[in-house]
This record gives C-alpha cells, structure tokens and sequence, in this order.
C-alpha cells in the first residue's frame, strides 16, 4: 500500500506540470486564431472569453460561494474580460475582503475543486473519457479507438465536450488566487515532517491509505482528461494559426 500511494503521488506530480503548460499554450495559440482573423484586440478578445464563458462563469462562481460559506464579505463579481499590462487578459474577477491565510487558500484553490469535480462527473459518465484514459496508460490501441468510437456516440457529446473542455482551461487558479498558498505550504510541510520524525507515517498510511489513494486517484483522473483534451486541440489549433498567419501575412508574438 505504501509503495502504492507514493507511485499515484508520483503520477499525480508528473501530471500536473503538463496540464498547466499545456493550458497555457492552448490559451496562446486560440488567442492567436482571433488576433490574426479579426485584426482588432478587443474583438478577438471578446471572441476568446465568449468562448472561454462557462469555465469563466464556474471558477468565479466557485469564489464567490467558497467566501459566502466562510463568512468572508464579497464586492464586485465580473465575468466581463479587461486587458491588463504586459498583453496578458483577465477574464473575470470576484472581490473579496482580505482575511485569514487559510480562509484565503479555500477561496482561492475553490475553483480547482469544483472545476475538478465537473471535469470528474461529465468526462466518467457523459463522455466516458475514464475508459479512454485507461486504455492510453496501459498502451492498448484498439481499446482506446473502440473507447472513442463509444463515447462520440454518446448523447450531446460535443456539448458537454465543449464544456469539459472549457471548465477544465480555466479551473487552475490564478496568480492573486494563489497569494495564501505559501503559508499553508508551510504548515503542511511542518506538519508533515512532524508525522515522519515521530514515525506515524507508516501507521496512517495503513490505516488511511485506501482514502489517500482514493483521493489521488481521482484527482490523476481528472489531470489526466484534462491533459488529453488540450493535446487533442493543440495540434490543430497551432496548425490553425499558422495557416492563417501565412494567409494574412502576420505574425502574433
């Protein structure tokens, strides 16, 4: 069980830095296609958070609640985009009042929670992307084509597709989002070390192992389908903006 547990952590770790380069790229070149197609930035914008609009509406969504469950006082709630220094894009916000860091961490990792969970629920048993993801991980061609062909057939595919697609690009949280972390790290990593100088971790994994690895399994599933989503829209949508850039004789930096 151990071994077990510290493997899916590992998983869990290699998973994670993937997903967020790969959502970064996505971003990227999608904002790109705009940029090229409609020469205009605020359009092109508005077009990437149109586009972007139920993952936006979620992960702000998700804020808002936490701070309302917590007790903590709200103000303004947006999902409209504004461009910010450095070429970089908000597409939305929730104000809230400053309060303790671990209130904070709560609010600010809300987004990945219910985001990962909707991602969880609409990739197993509206997409069934769980099969598909198996089947890659254990290297069997023909489960992963006939896993595709079962889930294309399923009803609204493109539909909860889209949204799987869209939630999953905006779950992780954002730079303010990420402000309370550091202490919380910190407190976990001390309590951590304190678990392993007094020798305990031996016993929690043997007691509380199936939980540990429960959890990571779920939350490697839902790195994973999020991962082999923006793999599938890279490609294409880098080959996009280079067509288009050739066309149009411009260039996106």
């Amino acid at each position: 069980m151990y071994n077990t547990v510290w493997r899916t952590f590992t998983y869990l770790l290699l998973l994670l830095i993937p997903m967020i380069y790969l959502q970064r790229f996505l971003q990227r070149e999608i904002q790109g296609v705009f940029l090229l197609i409609t020469r205009q930035p605020d359009i092109s914008m508005a077009l990437f958070s149109l586009l972007f609009l139920p993952g936006v509406f979620l992960h702000e969504s998700s804020h808002f609640i936490t701070a309302q469950v917590l007790g903590v006082r709200t103000g303004r709630f947006s999902i409209i985009p504004r461009k910010l220094e450095g070429g970089r894009i908000r597409l939305g916000y929730v104000e809230t009042a400053q309060t303790d860091f671990f209130r904070d961490a709560m609010i600010g990792i809300a987004p990945l929670v219910t985001g990962g969970v909707f991602v969880a629920l609409a990739g197993i048993y509206r997409l069934g992307l769980d099969t598909i993801w198996v089947s890659i991980i254990q290297g069997q061609l023909s489960a992963i084509t006939q896993a595709i062909k079962s889930a294309a057939v399923k009803p609204d595919f493109w539909l909860w597709f889209y949204l799987v697609f869209t939630v999953s690009s905006t779950m992780m949280p954002s730079e303010s989002d990420r402000r309370a972390w550091i202490p919380v790290t910190i407190v976990i990593a001390g309590l951590l070390g304190i678990i392993l100088i007094i020798g305990v971790g031996p016993w929690l994994i043997t007691n509380f192992g199936k939980v540990f690895l429960t959890a990571m399994n779920a939350i490697t599933l839902v790195f994973g389908i999020t991962v082999m989503i923006h793999l599938i829209f890279l490609p294409p949508t880098w080959l996009i903006r280079k067509i288009v850039s050739h066309i149009v004789g411009l260039q996106v930096v």
